[in-house]
């Protein structure tokens, strides 16, 4: 036995085997291989393109969970803001309605600096309160539950502001409740 021989037998195969092996492409013709060549290649492109997409969409992926968890960090508090907005509004009714009476002055100081403080912390954490009255009316931004003739504003424009609208950062918390000219 050859030392070719007793290479082919310690790798698996026989000797018949490697000669055929040999034999078979050596009868393929050089059409058919470049056949088989073109086939593979394009099998090849094939795996390439395919993966191009799955990274493309591993970093679609990626993109957008960054995007969404900056963004549940930017309105995580929109929750709790959103249930804190009554209790703005009615203390602004509160003071509004103010008493009357001996030291009644000093009590209302009181609530108009708590007033204050709330609203500071609830504007550092991007609540901001819309300007509406004489604005062009915007059904994004307003609510209008009236249309009124005016002789001062042209139509199409807010007149009175019956609630108060709210903004938190750049979305709309709550629309403003307003008359709008007719």
């Amino acid at each position: 036995m050859t030392e070719e021989q007793q290479d082919a037998q310690t790798a698996g195969e026989t000797t018949e085997e490697a000669e055929a092996g040999a034999a078979s492409t050596s009868d393929m013709s050089v059409e058919q291989l470049q056949e088989r060549i073109a086939a593979l290649t394009a099998q090849s492109e094939d795996y390439m393109q395919r993966l191009a997409r799955s990274q493309a969409d591993f970093d679609n992926f990626r993109k957008r969970t960054i995007r969404e968890k900056e963004e549940l960090g930017k309105y995580a508090s929109a929750k709790l803001i959103t249930e804190l907005v009554p209790v703005i509004d009615n203390f602004s009714r509160a003071l509004d309605t103010r008493p009357e009476g001996e030291g009644s002055e000093s009590f209302v100081k009181g609530v108009e600096m708590i007033h204050r403080q709330f609203e500071n912390v609830l504007q550092a954490e991007g609540l901001t309160a819309m300007e509406t009255v004489g604005q062009p009316f915007n059904p994004e931004f307003h609510q209008a539950v009236m249309q009124v003739e005016s002789d001062e504003y042209e139509e199409g424009i807010v007149v009175e502001e019956l609630q108060k609208g709210y903004m938190l950062k750049d979305k709309v918390l709550r629309p403003a409740m307003v008359k709008v000219s007719g």
